[in-house]
């Protein structure tokens, strides 16, 4: 098998682009604490459930990759499109529960705590990927998993 990016259409690299934004994303703090010159924090995977979210939202980018490249993959009875979109938004769904879980207070300058850059990234770059997601399922014609029709 031979990767040819041109293979992946305008919408497939946004979901793919989204994807590996979420994976740098993981790396950078999701929570810290900041008291004056002093701070600390921890990155996407020990933040708890959201490094989950965050790898769903991985999947589904990688998934499209392997699905426009030619890759071979087993059979279910939904199509691509539907794996996707499906795991793009509990991916999302999962790291906006996270952030939303995450206690955060600030006494001005000298003490915070609450949220970090990696989880504003992850959750953006989520969203990003649904709206793709769901244009890109539309686009494809599949019928959706709850259809009477299928």
């Amino acid at each position: 098998m031979e990767f040819d990016v041109k293979r992946l259409k305008g919408v497939d690299r946004i979901v793919a682009l989204a994807g590996a934004v979420a994976l740098v994303s993981m790396f950078l703090p999701w929570y810290g604490l900041s008291a004056g010159d002093l701070s600390a924090s921890v990155d996407g995977f020990s933040s708890g459930y959201g490094w989950l979210g965050a790898l769903l939202i991985v999947a589904a980018g990688v998934y499209t990759v392997l699905v426009r490249s030619g890759t071979e993959l087993r059979h279910s009875s939904y199509g691509p499109a539907t794996w996707v979109a499906g795991l793009s938004v509990v991916g999302t769904v999962l790291v906006a529960l996270r952030w939303v879980s995450m206690p955060s207070a600030s006494l001005g300058m000298a003490f915070s705590y609450g949220p970090r850059i990696g989880i504003v990234l992850t959750l953006l770059a989520g969203l990003v990927q649904v709206i793709a997601t769901v244009w890109l399922f539309r686009r494809s014609g599949e019928r959706a998993p709850w259809s009477k029709n299928r």
